[in-house]
């Protein structure tokens, strides 16, 4: 990476050592779990309510998270001029609270909420105390924490879940978020082809790249004979194609590079 342009592919990998739970690690995968999908919560009065009641019992702790010594580590990097970019695929927005500048979040970030008739933004902790005014009570209850600030909730509790509404129009409230089964936005996809296409490498973190979104990045750089290098702990879509892999703590693997890479070889 020494004189070199580097892009940072993260995933969510990277913010389990920030307390947010992933989808695709050991101990992800022996709680199956059914994620939203984007036309079902579009089309479906209870597939929004199951949304919005696990969400507000999951949001607190998205909202609560730091940044790792993982995240501080791609800012230091992104200062010392070696990584020039950041695409994640997370969307807690612990990049951008890590001190990354250069981000472009392929997922949207839960933080922002937008109406599906107006399209009105509004703030998700303005959206929770609107959320807690009709369900008093509803955060004192446990759950088990999910990912992407979500919490594994019983049906019979999501039933009785007053879902809120725009307060301009009325309308469908969406997290501004890319749900599985929607295609990330065009513009957002050039935005990150641009910054990848101009990379000498790019470095792939905390993610399975199971999900296409993710994985094109690493078949362009294969296709263009970009080199690959991979901190991750198990399996990755293409890692046959990486020229290195790293099996390790993602916060003590980066703070160890970018401490390297501060000091001249």
């Amino acid at each position: 990476m020494r004189g070199k342009t580097v892009v940072a592919l993260t995933g969510a990998g990277l913010s389990t050592e920030s307390g947010i739970p992933d989808y695709r690690s050991p101990e992800a995968l022996a709680r199956p779990r059914r994620p939203v999908h984007g036309r079902e919560f579009v089309l479906s009065e209870a597939s929004r309510r199951r949304y919005w009641a696990r969400s507000a019992l999951g949001w607190e702790r998205m909202r609560c998270a730091e940044p790792n010594e993982g995240h501080r580590a791609l800012a230091a990097l992104e200062r010392s001029g070696v990584v020039a970019h950041v695409i994640t695929q997370n969307v807690d927005r612990l990049h951008r609270k890590g001190g990354s500048r250069h981000v472009t979040e392929l997922h949207g970030a839960l933080a922002e909420v937008r109406c599906l008739t107006c399209g009105a933004l509004e703030d998700r902790d303005a959206l929770q105390e609107r959320i807690l005014a009709l369900n008093p009570g509803w955060t004192s209850r446990h759950a088990h924490s999910a990912p992407d600030g979500d919490a594994d909730l019983p049906p019979d509790r999501v039933e009785r879940f007053v879902v809120p509404a725009c307060a301009p129009c009325g309308g469908v409230l969406k997290p501004g978020v890319v749900f599985f089964g929607d295609n990330v936005p065009r513009a957002i996809v050039d935005e990150a082809f641009e910054a990848a296409d101009a990379a000498d490498l790019l470095l792939v973190v905390g993610s399975s790249l199971a999900v296409y979104s993710g994985y094109r990045f690493l078949r362009r750089a294969v296709e263009q004979g970009t080199p690959v290098a991979i901190v991750n702990r198990g399996q990755v879509r293409g890692e046959e194609h990486a020229a290195i892999k790293i099996e390790a703590s993602i916060g003590v693997t980066l703070h160890a590079l970018a401490q390297a890479l501060a000091n001249p070889a």
